[in-house]
């Protein structure tokens, strides 16, 4: 029985864990952050999470192709050009 009660309260811990970073998800998202204080489901707000990261890779990977344009136009010596390079995602 002792066993069964300790298996309980773990798992209650875990759901508060899961439900405490959820909710620190829905306020780090702006698309959910703007629209009210409501509560959202756990899969809304990790459905969304995903696709803000995505929009989020896509706005990186928009700026990094920018910045190599710019440094191509731009006469930089080949050591500004390497440290440049060095904050550009592989």
């Amino acid at each position: 029985m002792s066993g069964q009660r300790t298996s309980r309260a773990s798992m209650f811990t875990d759901q508060n864990e899961i439900n405490e970073l959820v909710s620190r998800l829905q306020v780090l998202l702006p698309q959910l952050n703007q629209r009210n204080n409501s509560r959202q489901s756990a899969s809304k707000i990790l459905k969304e999470t995903c696709c803000h990261i995505q929009k989020l890779q896509k706005e990186v990977e928009d700026l990094s192709e920018k910045l190599t344009k710019l440094m191509d136009s731009m006469d930089i010596s080949d050591i500004e050009r390497r440290l440049l390079q060095d904050f550009l995602p592989q």
